[in-house]
């Protein structure tokens, strides 16, 4: 039952006279008078969570709170949550700051207190504090000094504990200091033992030692340990109890006499012996095991006289047998578990014990005091259970707690802005639940953990919800192996943080600028584009798509070729943005338009959406996971076929790759939504198409073989690419089995002419195989190309929507629809959709305003037919050129593109060749060379690297051979490659290369690996992006490309039923001493605010180096500490796993290891040097 308190009458009391009452006592050290002396004041010496609890407390009792606090914790809570407070240890480190026993007894005497209460920790079980407090005339809230001093000391805590006939474990008669002394006592009694520290707990110092090579490192790491918490070194060794629980019995004693327990605690859930969850009473634990254990625990403690608070602590086995740990002569971390579920008030108790009430007078007999229910509590730490539980610190950005019925929160530093520092423990917060049963217990600490929101530093909370949905932790299964035993339980859901991330990202953009590089000056317009809307809860109409899933690629060829009528590809979502934008454009503004879409355009061939440049360029600049957005776009338009361009043995990337790759790719491409491969290769070289046709066939994708077009075939001077050259080429495809031929024009050179000629003799070569026609308007003449295409036979053509047509981009959809209205050609579509579509391309287009290609090309030019540069590249060529400073130079560009080609052999063109091209002409440019010094002087220039792997071979083998001389000249004697270029790759071994990203990002996906096979470093680039920014593809275009202007509000969509309401508040003008400015938000109506390091800025002061996650030569501090040992110097050869680096942070120690076995090349660090997270220590290569 619970003991109901009368607080107006104890503070009654609490002002009468003293009183004085005569007990006759014959044994066990207890006082024969107890005299009742209020107190009045009380100072807390100690800091945190439990200076805040017995604040508390006093304040319930009427009693003045005084804390003391050290320099470093001037801002803390707990010097708040007081009446009065008082700095102590000015100058001295952290923590000797709350071990300076004369200054907290100066304290008191200066500012008139009554008492002192301890806490845990610091100075808690320090005897001489104790009897320090009593000779100053005060009263120490705890065991007398005698008791404190017998139960600290192991040694004379066992002898007590043998004399009062408690259970013991096997161990040194006394303390040892030296690692000689550990090693002779393992060799005579054998091992497993445990080294603890002989003048402290709270798992600080102690080892579990297995192997006898390891006696030596494991003690002088647990004495070091010990000596940092305690200020003694000397440990206390045990013999090894397997699969213990770990069980401790609550007691109260008075000055009487009078000993009680408060039942016990299951503190078997520990790591590191460090306790991490606790439970009252005991699951599971034999009525008769805790009645002698509670019945030895009290005895133990009127053998010894102890008075106030404190615990006994036992060793339980499977059998039932219990062992005598420790007296922790102190009230613990988990008294609050025991409170729940007694009702009792143990710091309360503990004040007027000190004042001289007795636990009767208390109500505080063995009969009153029955447990309720069962509590549990949960320590909340800043440690990273991802990562070994490496302390973490920084500064609290968000704090969100849960709360609610049956849950009790103790916590000191938990709140917005709370900086959390390397000095002290890693506590955060203590949530307590209490329930009728465990189970209920246990769903209520899961319903509140949850509802914790806590940013800017990692938790252990996610560790923590795996313990509580553990079967064996709820049905009450445990013992000391608990953790160690379940591996489960560090498979964490990660949690996304996306707002917070979200919000770093544009305070990154705010403080340092642009997060993509913007290719002109112009600026986003501040526009929010119309999207015409549909019935988004009916179904759009079905498509030719529904042909591909039920019937497959052939049929779905056959019913494209039996259609009378014209049918359109819609290159908007790909191509025409490439050429327009340079490829800029964001899934964002593309998954907006994509319900109209699916809706009003069902009867296209297919949406170009996917491949080509997209890809890279989504991960490079514009931070998005293209596999995404090829993923969502499926989601919004399940009717249309999509189709991507392939690059055969290249795939998506600029080089040959492995055959394995480039299969599983397309594997990969079809089950997030992919259906028609154009597959093409930039020198037309059969053997890499075939490779590109092979995969997709297999991945079950519609095949569709490209011929890249160049030359004129109407030209009977142009002989080296005629039209036999065309007609046998599309033989070849056909006889490999392409469902689909297509012409790839990507220079926009198939003229209405050539066009009629092309294509009316591939026709009457193939009359069953459907032709598709792919071309750019930069002459402008692609509209009556396209016709002439379609009279001749042509089933499909390329259209972008008519605000995303026209120059180097794809002819106007608009002005094929109005052209053969009425006709048998009619595509069937309706001008009206056309335009509405269009009207929000225009709006859009203007949010890209950075990239638009009209700030240097104001139309089409027919030169195009000279120099024969593809639609993409001509954009990327101006912007280039004008990057370089060549922009007044255009002009001379596009010649020397021209005189490259030919100087390359007239070559097709089209990526990866086109660039090789492209290079080559900047390259005359930059260096003022004609075609004739090229290759005169070929053998002492330096040519980009394109232009020299393209001589070698490692795109493929051009049509006509390579140009010679300049292949001689340029190579020497470089190694040439023969045949196909991918096929004496070694296959990729996928499995290896995902293990080795996992070491960076532990949750990435397989798609994720997919893309570091093409990509790897721009994929790494991204993937850190990714975890340090979070989704910025949820981000308004505006926003994301120059960030939010000061006062604007606006929204970001995560997902469906979850948006951000956000507002840009200010940026500070001041920055802090480590370079980072402040810069406020809004969030949902609550500030926050983000630290950035400003980059510009920071170049003035000096700030430690941070490792870079993505350099492996580079090793970076896993947690903010003090370097207390560096155990190599420069020039050392290391080996993997090697201790390279001792650190020191909240009590724990930890041994930075080699992450490769290297050379030390650089080291930039200094014994006694505090470091933060992630500061670069040495170089390792």
């Amino acid at each position: 039952m619970f003991i109901p308190v009368a607080q107006s009458a104890f503070k009654t009391l609490r002002h009468a006279q003293p009183r004085v009452r005569l007990y006759f006592i014959n044994k066990n050290a207890y006082s024969s008078q107890v005299e009742y002396k209020p107190i009045r004041s009380v100072l807390v010496a100690n800091r945190g969570e439990i200076a805040i609890r017995v604040f508390r407390a006093c304040t319930e009792l009427g009693i003045k709170s005084v804390a003391v606090y050290s320099e470093q914790d001037k801002m803390h809570m707990h010097r708040q949550k007081a009446d009065e407070s008082y700095l102590v240890g000015k100058g001295l480190p952290p923590v000797e700051a709350y071990l300076n026993i004369p200054e907290i007894i100066r304290v008191c005497k200066e500012n008139d207190v009554d008492a002192v209460h301890p806490g845990y920790g610091f100075l808690s079980e320090r005897s001489d504090f104790a009897q320090a407090v009593i000779d100053a005339g005060l009263r120490f809230i705890g065991p007398s000094p005698t008791v404190v001093q017998n139960m600290g000391d192991k040694v004379a805590a066992r002898i007590a504990a043998i004399e009062a006939g408690v259970p013991i474990v096997p161990g040194t008669d006394g303390p040892i200091t030296t690692k000689e002394e550990a090693l002779a006592f393992c060799q005579k009694h054998g091992l497993p033992v445990i080294f603890k520290a002989a003048y402290g707990g709270g798992g600080r110092g102690m080892r579990v030692v297995r192997k006898m090579e390891e006696v030596g490192e494991m003690f002088e790491r647990a004495s070091s340990e010990a000596k940092a918490a305690f200020g003694n070194g000397a440990m206390f060794i045990e013999k090894f109890i397997e699969r213990p629980r770990h069980i401790e019995v609550q007691l109260l004693g008075d000055k009487a006499g009078n000993v009680v327990h408060l039942y016990e605690r299951d503190c078997s859930v520990q790591r590191r012996h460090q306790k991490v969850v606790e439970i009252a009473p005991a699951p599971r634990l034999p009525i008769e095991t805790r009645d002698k254990m509670t019945e030895a625990a009290v005895r133990l403690a009127k053998h010894v006289g102890y008075e106030n608070a404190g615990t006994v602590e036992f060793l339980c086995d499977e059998s039932g047998n219990f062992y005598f740990i420790e007296v922790n002569a102190r009230l613990q971390v988990e008294h609050t578990v025991t409170e729940e579920i007694t009702g009792i008030d143990l710091v309360q108790s503990q004040i007027r014990i000190a004042e001289g009430m007795t636990l009767p007078e208390l109500g505080y007999t063995q009969e009153n005091i029955q447990p309720r229910g069962y509590a549990i509590q949960c320590r909340v730490t800043t440690e990273d259970p991802a990562n070994d539980f490496q302390p973490n610190t920084g500064r609290l950005e968000v704090f969100r707690s849960g709360e609610g019925m049956g849950i009790r929160l103790d916590s000191a530093s938990a709140y917005a802005g709370a900086i959390i520092s390397p000095y002290y423990d890693s506590l955060l917060v203590k949530v307590i639940s209490h329930a009728s049963d465990l189970q209920s217990s246990a769903s209520k600490m899961n319903r509140a953990l949850r509802e914790f929101r806590i940013r800017g530093v990692k938790t252990n909370i996610p560790f923590l919800l795996n313990v509580l949905e553990n079967q064996k932790f709820l049905h009450g299964v445990l013992d000391t192996y608990f953790i160690d035993e379940h591996p489960q339980l560090f498979k964490f859901r990660t949690s996304q943080n996306r707002a917070q991330k979200l919000l770093n990202y544009l305070g990154e953009v705010l403080v340092n600028g642009p997060q993509t590089p913007l290719a002109t000056t112009l600026k986003p317009a501040e526009v929010s584009p119309h999207v015409p809307t549909v019935p988004l809860v009916t179904e759009p109409p079905q498509g030719l798509r529904d042909i591909i899933v039920r019937q497959g690629p052939e049929a779905f060829a056959k019913e494209v070729r039996s259609r009378k009528n014209l049918m359109l590809m819609d290159t908007t979502f790909r191509d025409a943005h490439q050429s327009l934008l340079a490829t800029r454009v964001r899934s964002h503004d593309l998954l907006k338009i994509s319900p109209y879409v699916a809706h009003k355009f069902n009867n296209l061939y297919a949406l170009e959406n996917w491949g080509g440049a997209t890809f890279d360029v989504a991960l490079r600049f514009l931070h998005e996971c293209p596999w995404e957005r090829l993923e969502e776009m499926r989601k919004r338009i399940p009717n249309i076929p999509f189709q991507m361009l392939l690059r055969g043995a290249n795939a998506v990337g600029y080089t040959s790759y492995p055959d394995n790759v480039v299969y599983k790719f397309c594997e990969l491409a079809v089950q997030t939504g992919m259906d028609i491969f154009r597959v093409f290769d930039s020198l037309n070289y059969l053997p890499n198409l075939i490779l590109g046709m092979e995969a997709a066939g297999k991945a079950g994708g519609v095949v569709e073989a490209a011929i890249s077009y160049t030359g004129d075939v109407s030209d009977p001077k142009r002989t080296k690419y005629d039209l036999k050259y065309y007609t046998n080429l599309a033989d070849e495809l056909v006889k490999a089995g392409t469902h689909v031929l297509c012409i790839k024009d990507m220079a926009g050179l198939l003229k209405p002419q050539a066009a009629k000629i092309l294509i009316s003799a591939i026709r009457e070569k193939h009359p069953d195989v459907p032709i598709h026609i792919h071309t750019h308007d930069t002459s402008g003449a692609g509209v009556a190309s396209m016709l002439a295409c379609a009279e001749a036979g042509a089933d499909v053509v390329d259209v972008a929507v008519d605000s995303m047509s026209g120059m180097t981009s794809q002819p106007s959809m608009g002005a094929v629809v109005a052209s053969l209205q009425g006709t048998p050609l009619d595509t069937q579509l309706d001008l009206r959709n056309v335009s509405e579509y269009s009207a929000y391309w225009e709006q859009t287009r203007t949010l890209y305003a950075p990239f638009e290609c009209t700030t240097t090309m104001r139309s089409g030019n027919a030169d195009v037919y000279l120099n024969e540069i593809p639609g993409g590249q001509y954009t990327n060529l101006q912007f280039q050129a004008f990057s370089l400073g060549l922009g007044d130079f255009f002009e001379d560009v596009k010649k020397a593109y021209r005189e490259a080609n030919l100087l390359l052999g007239d070559i097709i063109k089209v990526t990866p060749s086109s660039k090789v091209v492209g290079d080559l002409a900047q390259f005359m440019v930059q260096n003022n060379l004609t075609a004739d010094q090229v290759l005169e002087k070929a053998e002492e220039l330096s040519f980009p690297k394109s232009v020299v792997e393209f001589l070698q071979g490692s795109i493929g083998i051009p049509h006509g051979g390579f140009p010679e001389p300049l292949r001689s000249r340029v190579l020497k004697d470089m190694p040439r490659i023969e045949g196909r270029p991918g096929e004496g790759l070694e296959p990729l071994d996928f499995d290896k290369l995902k293990q080795e990203l996992k070491e960076s990002h532990p949750n990435i996906s397989d798609r994720d690996v997919m893309s570091a096979a093409l990509y790897p470093q721009v994929t790494n680039d991204f993937l850190h992006f990714r975890e340090q920014f979070g989704p910025v593809d949820k981000l308004d275009t505006r926003i994301f490309l120059t960030g939010p202007k000061v006062g604007e509000e606006f929204e970001v969509s995560l997902e469906r039923g979850k948006t951000l309401s956000l507002k840009a508040m200010a940026m500070a003008a001041d920055l802090k001493p480590n370079g980072d400015r402040e810069v406020f938000f809004e969030m949902n109506g609550q500030l926050r605010t983000v630290h950035i390091l400003d980059k510009e800025a920071v170049k003035e002061i000096h700030v430690h180096p941070k490792a870079n996650k993505s350099n492996k030569n580079e090793v970076g501090a896993p947690m903010p500490g003090t370097v207390i040992d560096i155990r190599v110097n420069v020039g050392d050869k290391v080996e993997k796993g090697q201790p390279l680096v001792v650190l020191s942070a909240m009590k724990m120690e930890m041994v930075v290891q080699a992450p490769q076995a290297g050379t030390v090349k650089k080291l930039e660090i200094t014994n006694g040097m505090k470091l933060e997270g992630d500061d670069l220590i040495m170089v390792v290569e």
